[in-house]
């Protein structure tokens, strides 16, 4: 190479950056997720539920597959797909005339729903996402149990029953407190009635005593002239005292 030619090669320093960038920061995996098994009767509907997480926004060229595995078979097929925002149905199997788009990109949900059941439709359904630039991961698997009348689950009814129960112990609760409250607000009524009646009673006492107050000239005028008659009386019984004597 000529001196002063540039370097077709690249820097240390560059070298040392890339290799940072692709070890220190490695790209996250999409993240899908389903039911593990959902239940249905034949000739009835059920909804297959499959939402993601990725770290990259929605991208306008987000896919959604869905796969079926009959049971006890081996080999699983495509029955729909979803791109450039058109769902595709595949013109293969059963469900070609039977599956219904239910699901939208912007909240992460590529839900379908298949329609008039059947006990053939007993397998395995995989849900896989794609959200470029973030398309590695794993897929998500749910298995469909047909039955000719859906089974009620021992969850469920426990469920049920501790439903019920919390149900009757809030409305005893409720119960408690509306009568607590109503005991309470008679005991404050009740309060206020005595408080009442007390201040009434030491009212009166003070009426009694200005009465008192204003009949006291009264009695003073009534016993001034007591003591002056019992005088006068006196006075003049002393007189006829010294009167006999001096006829004597």
């Amino acid at each position: 190479m000529a001196p002063g030619a540039p370097s077709s090669s690249p820097s240390p320093v560059l070298a040392v950056l890339l290799f940072s960038s692709l070890v220190l920061s490695p790209a996250q995996a999409i993240v899908v997720y389903t039911d593990r098994e959902v239940h249905g009767a034949v000739g009835s509907r059920v909804t297959l539920h499959c939402s993601f997480w990725s770290s990259e926004w929605v991208s306008d060229d987000i896919s959604f597959t869905w796969r079926y595995q009959p049971e006890g078979g081996r080999d699983a097929i495509s029955i729909f797909h979803y791109a450039k925002g058109q769902p595709y149905i595949d013109e293969v199997g059963t469900f070609k005339e039977r599956i219904q788009w239910v699901g939208d990109p912007r909240w992460k949900d590529g839900s379908i729903v298949i329609h008039n059941l059947d006990y053939s439709d007993n397998g395995t359904f995989t849900c896989d996402v794609k959200n470029p630039p973030d398309i590695v991961g794993k897929t998500s698997q749910v298995t469909l149990y047909v039955f000719e009348k859906v089974p009620t689950r021992y969850g469920v009814v426990l469920g049920a029953v501790i439903g019920g129960v919390l149900g009757v112990v809030l409305l005893l609760l409720l119960l408690f407190y509306v009568v607590r409250y109503c005991w309470l607000r008679r005991q404050a009524a009740l309060q206020r009635r005595l408080s009442a009646m007390e201040k009434g009673k030491l009212h009166k006492p003070g009426k009694d005593a200005s009465k008192r107050g204003r009949q006291t000239p009264v009695l003073y005028a009534m016993l001034d002239h007591s003591r002056s008659t019992k005088a006068v009386s006196e006075k003049k019984a002393k007189g006829l005292g010294e009167s006999r004597k001096d006829k004597k």
